[in-house]
């Protein structure tokens, strides 16, 4: 599949990233790329999900949604064929029911981790953090999810930007590998090579620049 010119740049950015943390991680094969599905702004996913390279992974939030075990599965079928990995926002129960890859945790309850990975040691369980004492406190993570990294919108439209001297010291003292989500495009991703980030995550960035994909 071709890539359009800020998919190759954001994908390229990632992968970067990726090998940089790879070399202290503890899981090398962890996804470089995190698409992040939102019931508003990505209402048909999986068009994204069937463009995304392998060795990148959706996060389906479902939020509720009464189709949620429908599009879980649909996406579930797409990224198996494609080597994506598939990861289900909180819902444990859901994301056992479709064998997905894992969990992502709002930063609400991020005190379900060390639960989760028991329960489930082949899962990856990552979780959303927006500051330094979240990040400190998120050990049981398999990965955290730090923003915003720049100016962004959905939920952390009201949050200050950390910006990428802040991110890069918090990635530098946290326990667990960290991807950079909010406010991420083609045009700033590079800007972050060097921060520790072990990927980059994001949700209409990647659905503008990945989502082209052929219909499922």
């Amino acid at each position: 599949m071709i890539l359009s010119a800020d998919a190759e740049t954001l994908w390229g950015a990632a992968t970067g990233l990726a090998r940089a943390a790879a070399g202290v991680s503890r899981d090398p094969g962890r996804p470089a790329l995190l698409f992040f599905t939102d019931p508003v702004r990505t209402p048909q996913p999986w068009l994204t999900a069937a463009a995304l390279p392998p060795g990148a992974a959706v996060v389906y939030r479902s939020f509720g949604a009464a189709d949620a075990r429908s599009v879980a599965e649909r996406l579930r079928r797409l990224t198996a064929a494609r080597g994506v990995r598939l990861l289900i926002g909180l819902d444990a129960d859901l994301a056992q029911a479709v064998g997905a890859d894992g969990v992502h945790l709002p930063e609400r309850a991020l005190d379900r981790a060390d639960d989760l990975r028991r329960r489930h040691p082949g899962w990856q369980v990552t979780g959303a953090v927006h500051s330094a004492t979240s990040l400190a406190g998120a050990r049981a993570l398999s990965a955290a999810v730090l923003s915003p990294v720049f100016a962004a919108g959905g939920a952390s439209a009201h949050r200050s930007a950390l910006g990428v001297t802040a991110f890069a010291a918090l990635v530098r003292d946290a326990p667990v590998p960290v991807y950079a989500l909010g406010g991420l495009s083609a045009d700033n991703a590079d800007s972050l090579r060097g921060s520790g980030a072990c990927g980059l995550a994001g949700v209409a960035s990647i659905q503008a620049a990945f989502g082209h994909g052929v219909r499922i």
